[in-house]
């Protein structure tokens, strides 16, 4: 008989971070694929120490914890491309948005058509990994998606960078249930391919929203520097970007060398 896609999940009304609820199973010998779902985080957090909070029904709150021993330690970041392309594809359908209508900010949060047509954030995506290349490699991926979320109950200082699928919708009410079972039943067919060596590289290329488009980068010293985006690289997941200085003309920007992209329109995406 197959296993259950799930092995353990759990739902709490609060809980100060999915990600560290998920990160204490994985070390007590929880097999993958476990899940923690919250209607409110406490102290939620986003990439670089960054603060990630919700009003209680306005967002799906969640995280995966693998132990992906079945790939290979330079291709772990797949695990979080794979959860916000599934992430992407249930969203569109409880929205009733078109297809790939929601685009992915490199590398992988989630990002929707505002009122005015500029892409705003849609949702956050945080991957932590412990142990790779080991024997118990651990992987937590934490997304956070802003839901059933009107725009009048915006955070004021966040109003003008992010919008949710109800925004996006027009309106339309967002059934978090729904959505989350919409979510797991897409990632389920996702991992699956993603075991068996299948990577969708041209949803996750094509859904890149930084391609083509002028960017400032900015370095964790604070240091900014200006580009061209030229697309991304899925050997390594990192962004392929113009550069005079270096002999090909072009470099690899990895995660971790990026505190924030923007926009050189002056819209502003960040990382």
């Amino acid at each position: 008989m197959t296993p259950p896609f799930l092995s353990r999940q759990e739902r709490f009304a609060v809980v100060g971070s999915t990600n560290d609820v998920v990160r204490g199973w994985l070390a007590d010998g929880t097999p993958e694929v476990c899940l923690a779902v919250a209607d409110e985080q406490s102290a939620g957090r986003g990439r670089n120490g960054r603060t990630w909070e919700a009003p209680p029904g306005a967002a799906l709150l969640l995280s995966l914890g693998f132990r992906p021993a079945w790939l290979p330690p330079e291709q772990v970041w797949r695990l979080a491309a794979t959860v916000s392309l599934a992430m992407a594809d249930a969203a569109e359908e409880v929205a009733g948005l078109p297809d790939r209508a929601i685009t992915l900010k490199w590398p992988n949060d989630l990002y929707a058509p505002a009122a005015d047509d500029e892409p705003r954030k849609l949702a956050g995506v945080l991957g932590e990994t412990d142990g790779l290349g080991g024997p118990d490699p651990r992987a937590v991926i934490g997304i956070g998606v802003n839901a059933d979320w009107p725009a009048d109950a915006f955070p004021p200082e966040l109003a003008g960078t992010m919008t949710s699928l109800r925004e996006a919708s027009h309106g339309r009410p967002i059934d978090l249930a729904m959505l989350l079972d919409a979510f797991l039943s897409r990632l389920e067919v996702r991992i699956e391919a993603l075991g068996g060596g299948r990577f969708d590289v041209a949803d996750w290329t094509e859904r890149q929203l930084t391609t083509g488009r002028d960017i400032e980068l900015e370095v964790p010293g604070g240091a900014r520097t200006r580009h061209r985006a030229l697309g991304v690289d899925v050997g390594s997941g990192g962004l392929v970007v113009e550069d005079p200085e270096v002999p090909a003309g072009e470099r690899i920007v990895h995660v971790g060398e990026v505190r924030r992209v923007r926009l050189a329109d002056g819209a502003q995406v960040t990382v």
